[in-house]
């Protein structure tokens, strides 16, 4: 197995279904703030409608990836952000009827694929950002525009943390959280 290098950092959504585009509007805001807060090197953004294949392509051999999506759990509080950590063997189950998320198949059923086919990150760090409203349109809610600034600055953090390490010793797929 070739060694895993590098951070890839992809934001989930349809930025036509208001605050589903969260997302994508985070890597838009990375993009812009990278001239001033440097992301290190190997680091790729990218902007994914959630197939589990595209996924699983864009995170395939980076050490690290950080995932960026919306959720709309039935008592949201917009802007509000969940920060997860997979762990060894600690896949999600995917989501039965009634789930949160505007996707077909999601961010869950991906790691599922990808972990039986040998495909998944190093490390994963998934950011989920509650939002009101997924009607048609562009534009996100004031609530979620407003919660990623902060957001962006955890992201770069994570990146810089993982990544520094990653070029010092490497990961290894699966390998326990630090």
């Amino acid at each position: 197995m070739k060694p895993l290098a590098g951070t890839a950092i992809i934001g989930i959504g349809n930025e036509f279904r208001r605050d589903d585009g969260a997302g994508w509007a985070t890597i838009a805001l990375l993009r812009a703030r990278r001239a001033r807060r440097p992301l290190p090197p190997g680091t790729e953004l990218a902007q994914c409608d959630g197939d589990p294949g595209r996924l699983i392509g864009l995170w395939d051999g980076r050490a690290l990836a950080v995932v960026v999506d919306a959720c709309f759990p039935p008592a949201a509080q917009p802007g509000r952000t969940h920060r997860w950590c997979a762990t060894p063997g600690g896949t999600p189950h995917p989501a039965a009827a009634g789930r949160q998320s505007t996707h077909g198949l999601g961010l869950a059923e991906a790691l599922v694929l990808a972990e039986r086919v040998g495909r998944g990150p190093g490390r994963l760090i998934v950011y989920a950002v509650e939002g009101a409203d997924r009607s048609l349109g562009p534009g996100l809610t004031p609530a979620v525009e407003g919660a990623l600034p902060l957001l962006a600055r955890r992201i770069e953090a994570d990146a810089h943390r993982h990544g520094d390490r990653t070029r010092r010793t490497g990961f290894d797929r699966l390998s326990p959280q630090v």
